[in-house]
């Protein structure tokens, strides 16, 4: 997932990675091409956790060396003191030309998911707040994702379900698509969050866009709002983190839904204000 954060707060220091893993995560019918890359670096150095972001050195255009974009940690995995795995999750992206209105290939985004197993990339980072773990594992998790946004949430999930061997307070994830073809680790192609569908406090809520032939934002806020009683007493509760992924377009959005079910901008700001003070409230926007 490509990240907001500002270039100037990612350590400069370039790294190295190899490409060790590939695979289309869309189904073949879907117009979408999202891919999750495994990489492995043995810079001993590189100290990160899910939710922070690297910056990717893709080959530069027009007389530049590099093209660079931010990316999200979608999953870590130290395997020991010299060598960590990470993942992430890339869209194939196009870009309109203002001038020409031609549609031209994202630069970063090809680069990555054309790269053949054992390529290495350059790479500096990591920056931003990472989506961290609550000691408190009676802490409530209310995760609100779209598009790659999915990304550091599917690794939150693994590493509290399999790595930590569970969760005593409730998980839920809101999580909005283009498509039900776009559903990221939920559809037909992948299904790694189903895995997670028996646990007692995981529950998962998934909205599509009423147009997906254009750029309007799936309904995610609709889900949240059907699930109002649940979200209202998550968002109450003291000891709750909420945790936010996606594009920028959608965070305005998540927060009016916030307000309704709160009864009002009032309610919701004081509730915003003690989530910001507490170290609870957690956001990557892209």
């Amino acid at each position: 997932m490509q990240s907001t954060t500002s270039p100037t707060t990612v350590d400069q220091r370039l790294l190295t990675a190899r490409l060790i893993g590939s695979s289309r995560i869309t189904p073949p019918d879907s117009p979408e091409d999202v891919r999750h890359m495994i990489f492995s670096t043995d810079d001993a150095g590189f100290d990160a956790r899910i939710g922070q972001c690297i910056q990717i050195m893709a080959p530069g255009q027009f007389g530049n060396q590099h093209h660079t974009r931010l990316y999200s940690l979608a999953h870590i995995d130290h395997v020991d003191a010299q060598h960590t795995e990470f993942s992430l999750l890339v869209r194939r992206c196009s870009y309109l030309d203002d001038f020409s209105g031609e549609r031209y290939a994202g630069v970063a985004s090809n680069y990555l998911c054309d790269l053949p197993l054992g390529s290495v990339v350059r790479f500096s980072g990591p920056s931003g707040h990472p989506f961290s773990i609550p000691a408190n594992r009676q802490s409530p998790l209310l995760m609100v994702g779209m598009g790659t946004g999915i990304a550091p949430f599917r690794g939150l999930v693994n590493r509290i379900y399999d790595t930590l061997g569970g969760w005593d307070g409730k998980v839920r994830l809101f999580y909005g698509a283009r498509s039900g073809l776009e559903m990221l680790y939920m559809n037909d192609q992948n299904q790694d969050l189903a895995n997670y569908f028996d646990q007692s406090t995981f529950k998962a809520f998934q909205a599509v866009s009423p147009r997906p032939h254009f750029d309007e934002p799936p309904a995610v806020e609709l889900a949240i709002e059907k699930n109002a009683a649940e979200v209202r007493e998550m968002l109450q509760e003291a000891s709750t983190q909420v945790y936010i992924a996606g594009p920028h377009a959608m965070l305005g959005r998540v927060e009016d839904s916030f307000a309704n079910i709160l009864g009002g901008t009032e309610a919701w700001t004081h509730i915003r204000q003690n989530l910001l003070a507490s170290g609870r409230w957690h956001v990557v926007l892209y």
